[in-house]
């Protein structure tokens, strides 16, 4: 498996190798010693596991989860494809406002890992597209927010034309960055890596 750092600070892009034969192909698509060895720590202990499925068009997010408790994600597409997106939301963070964007896929089987605090959205590129996530955090409703993926600072993030894009109302009317920030609603960075260091302790 290797590993790619991110334009956003502490995100990477893991790709496995597959095994392809007449009758199909295997991949792990998590290993945890390449995962430590590109992260410097193992991941997180899994609270959850996330399964979406999406037509095409349909863009999720920008989502994320106050901090505290804050959550950690590891994320891979399990059939289809999509522009998988990572925003730094955290204040303070060296790479406040950065985004970057992978294509998972059944091709390469790429996945991608988020620190506590990030920002993410998707694209999803065909019809009947699963994505499938490890989180380190259980569900609670009123913890998950929403940016808007039409912020304007956000400018070249890779969405479907308007026109079909497909986006919920939660994220169709939700806020802009700096509106998030001027409320007190973004996850502070500092914060971030103290909860992530007392994770791994």
């Amino acid at each position: 498996m290797s590993a790619r750092p991110l334009r956003v600070e502490g995100a990477f892009a893991f790709t496995p190798k597959a095994f392809p034969d007449d009758r199909g192909a295997f991949l792990s698509p998590y290993q945890e010693p390449a995962f430590t060895a590109a992260v410097g720590h193992p991941l997180f202990p899994v609270a959850q596991t996330n399964h979406s499925i999406s037509a095409r068009d349909v863009v999720r997010g920008v989502h994320f989860t106050t901090t505290p408790p804050g959550s950690a994600k590891y994320v891979y597409c399990a059939r289809g494809s999509a522009l998988d997106i990572v925003v730094d939301i955290r204040v303070g963070s060296p790479t406040f406002g950065v985004w970057d964007s992978v294509l998972l896929d059944q091709s390469d089987h790429r996945a991608m890992y988020f620190p506590l605090g990030l920002g993410h959205a998707f694209v999803a590129l065909e019809d009947d597209t699963v994505m499938s996530y490890m989180v380190s955090s259980s569900y609670v409703a009123e913890y998950e927010l929403a940016l808007s993926v039409l912020d304007p600072a956000l400018e070249g993030l890779p969405l479907p034309d308007r026109t079909r894009m497909l986006l919920s109302e939660r994220d169709a009317v939700a806020p802009t960055l700096a509106e998030a920030a001027e409320a007190g609603m973004l996850p502070v960075y500092e914060e971030c890596r103290r909860i992530e260091k007392a994770m791994y302790a």
